[in-house]
Order: structure tokens, then C-alpha cells, then sequence
């Protein structure tokens, strides 16, 4: 799996969110490349509040990293 990543520039906060999302999940794949493993796994998570709660958590973290190389989606001249 290469080059799936070649950048962290998006247009909205929405792609931003969906670019987290999708670097988590590729976070996973990477660490456990069994999709048998995966798919057996899943049913165990998939009831853990915990569980859920941490991938929450591996998304907020992409998504304020997604976000600062955006630049929080400011438009030139802003200064909030």
C-alpha cells in the first residue's frame, strides 16, 4: 500500500473529517493486513463502548492533524 496518502490538503473540513476517517481505517489494514483477522475481530469490538470510544479518539486526533495542515480552513484575510 503505497502512495495512498499524498496529502493532507482538503477543500472543506468535510473531505478534512473523511480524510480522518479514512486514516484510521487504513491505520488498521496496515497493522493487521489479515482481513480474516479483521472481519473475526470485528464482532468483539464492534459491543465494546471502550473500543468505540478509542477509534473516536484515533479520528479526533487525524482530524486535528488534517486540520493544522489546513490551516483550520481559514480564508485569506481571516482572522478569527
Amino acid at each position: 500500500m503505497t502512495d495512498w496518502l499524498p496529502t493532507l490538503k482538503t477543500a472543506t473540513p468535510q473531505e478534512g473529517y473523511d480524510l480522518a476517517v479514512k486514516m484510521a481505517r487504513v491505520a488498521v489494514k496496515m497493522t493487521q493486513p489479515d482481513a480474516d483477522v479483521r472481519d473475526k475481530l470485528r464482532p468483539i469490538y464492534a459491543e465494546d463502548a471502550n473500543a468505540l470510544i478509542s477509534s473516536s479518539q484515533v479520528v479526533a486526533t487525524h482530524f486535528a492533524t488534517v486540520a493544522a495542515a489546513n490551516d483550520y480552513w481559514k480564508a485569506p484575510g481571516d482572522d478569527d
